[in-house]
């Protein structure tokens, strides 16, 4: 990691150091992209740039493929099942961690998502939920 930027997923590489750190060809990580295994940032230049998380991705990539056999359709899934499960934990957490045990209120939003509401908090306007959801663990 560069000193002063801040999390893995600044994109930060350019594709030829990105390819280097990957152990990949610069043409494999555009073929990548296009079929939108990895997706890097992009510079004003439009040039792609690649974060941490990115390079893991890729060695994840060639590692399934390699070593796994499995193809690329299938890499795709695996890899949307994995930002999906870390969505849902990341979702999870943020209730736990909303309000008291045993006094955990929420609201679900047409999306599907959870709004937790403080004890007494109504929903807002802009969430028009479908239920509230009282939940005891």
């Amino acid at each position: 990691m560069i000193p002063g930027v801040t999390g893995e997923d600044t994109p930060i590489y350019p594709i030829g150091v990105a390819a280097r750190l990957a152990e990949m060809h610069p043409q494999t990580l555009r073929q990548y992209d296009r079929l939108g295994l990895v997706v890097p940032g992009r510079a004003p230049g439009r040039g792609r740039r690649y974060s941490a998380r990115d390079i893991t991705t890729l060695r994840e990539v060639q590692r399934l493929s390699a070593q796994e056999g499995v193809n690329l359709a299938g890499i795709a899934r695996i890899l949307s099942l994995e930002h999906e499960n870390r969505e849902l934990r990341r979702q999870l957490e943020s209730l736990r961690a909303a309000g008291a045990p045993g006094q955990r209120v929420f609201a679900v939003a047409p999306s599907g998502r959870a709004i937790p509401l403080a004890p007494g908090q109504r929903p807002t306007a802009d969430s028009r939920p479908r239920a509230v959801i009282v939940w005891r663990p």
